[in-house]
């Protein structure tokens, strides 16, 4: 089970203020639009997913830096080993890629998101 990190998201009432902050004051490069949710930018080389809170998502989200992302190749064993291990996931989607994506709890009320390599 190997993953590597994909994104920081971090949801905001103001995507594009946000995404500017991160721009003015840390050297942020824009990488994109999110269509109807927000911006992508790189910070230092770590993608951030500015958005809103998205309304097709069900699990209890939160404005700040909301959850880490991971990617996975192996997406079904990844989360049979995370169930196995007594994960709790939270909800499973379909990325806007048409990959598999799901939102799992970590301690203390943080989350992350595992992305089906695609």
């Amino acid at each position: 089970m190997a993953f590597t990190v994909q994104h920081v998201h971090i949801k905001t009432r103001d995507p594009k203020a946000t995404m500017q902050f991160y721009i003015d004051n840390f050297g942020a490069k824009p990488l994109g639009e999110i269509p109807g949710r927000g911006f992508r930018v790189s910070l230092a080389g770590l993608q951030l997913n500015i958005t809103t809170l998205i309304a097709v998502q069900n699990h209890e989200q939160h404005y700040g830096i909301e959850h880490i992302a991971v990617e996975t190749e192996d997406y079904a064993g990844s989360l049979a080993a995370l169930r196995k291990n007594g994960v709790r996931i939270l909800e499973e989607l379909e990325g806007t890629g048409g990959h598999k994506v799901c939102f799992l709890e970590a301690p203390d009320g943080a989350q992350l998101e595992v992305i089906e390599k695609g």
